[in-house]
C-alpha cells in the first residue's frame, strides 16, 4: 500500500510539474508574441491612427482617445484606451435615458444598449469596423492586455461571475476573445459569462491562434459588432 501511495504521490508531482512548464512556455510564447504584434501593429496602423484621429475632431467636440477603467488580471483595475465614440456629455444622456424603465432594464441586463443616441456618427463607423478598440495595442504593449483574453470588464459586471469570479480573474484579459468572436454584441450576458470562462478553462496556442482567425473573419463580416 506505501508503494502504491508513493506512486500516486509521484504521478501527481509530475503532473503538476508538466502543467506548471506548458504554463510557463504558453505564457512565455504569449507575451513575446503579444509585444511584437503590438509594435508592429502601433507603426504600421499609424497612418490610420492619424486619419480616425481627424475625422473624430471633425465631428464632434472631445478628447480623440478615451480611457476607461476596468478590472485587469487578478482584479487590479486597468485603464482601457479606445478612440472616443461617444459625445462629451455621454453621462448626462445616460442618466437621462435611465429614466425610460425599459431602457434601464437593458442597461442593467446587458451593460449596452441597441440604439445608444451617445454615439457619434465617426463612433458609429469606428464601432461597426472595430476600429475604436485600435489604441488597445498600447495595453497589450504595455501588458495591461494581451491579444487573445477574456474582455475586461467594470465593477459591476463583475459580480455577475459569482463564485467564479477568481477563475474568470486568473488571466489578462485580451484585444479579443472566445466570446468576442462568437456573436459579441448579440449574445446575451449568460451565454457571455460561459464563452469567456471556456476560454479561461482551454486557453492554450492552439485555441489562441483559432480565435485570432476566426476575429478577422468576424470584423470582416462585421458579426456582432454594433
Amino acid at each position: 500500500m506505501n508503494g502504491v501511495s508513493i506512486g500516486l504521490e509521484q504521478q501527481e508531482k509530475n503532473t503538476t510539474l508538466t502543467i506548471r512548464k506548458h504554463n510557463f512556455f504558453y505564457l512565455f510564447v504569449k507575451r513575446v508574441f503579444d509585444f511584437f504584434v503590438s509594435i508592429v501593429s502601433l507603426v504600421l496602423l499609424s497612418p490610420i491612427f492619424l486619419l480616425i484621429a481627424i475625422l473624430i475632431k471633425i465631428d464632434s467636440k472631445g478628447k480623440v482617445f478615451y480611457k476607461h477603467k476596468r478590472i485587469g488580471k487578478n482584479g487590479e483595475y486597468i485603464y482601457l484606451y479606445k478612440f472616443r465614440s461617444m459625445y462629451t456629455d455621454s453621462k448626462e444622456r445616460l442618466e437621462k435615458m435611465l429614466e425610460n424603465p425599459e431602457i434601464k432594464k437593458e442597461w442593467e441586463e446587458n451593460f449596452k444598449l441597441d440604439r445608444d443616441p451617445r454615439i457619434t456618427k465617426v463612433g458609429k463607423f469606428l464601432r461597426k469596423t472595430s476600429l475604436d478598440e485600435l489604441p488597445q495595442l498600447i495595453n497589450i504593449l504595455r501588458g495591461d492586455m494581451s491579444i487573445v483574453g477574456p474582455r475586461p470588464v467594470v465593477d459591476d459586471e463583475i459580480e455577475k461571475y459569482g463564485a467564479e469570479k477568481e477563475k474568470f480573474l486568473s488571466v489578462t484579459p485580451g484585444l479579443t476573445g472566445w466570446w468576442a468572436c462568437n456573436g459579441r454584441s448579440c449574445t446575451s450576458y449568460e451565454d457571455r459569462k460561459k464563452l469567456e470562462l471556456y476560454y479561461v478553462e482551454h486557453r492554450g496556442i492552439y485555441f489562441d491562434l483559432k480565435i485570432i482567425g476566426k476575429t478577422f473573419i468576424s470584423v470582416i463580416k462585421r458579426n456582432g459588432a454594433k
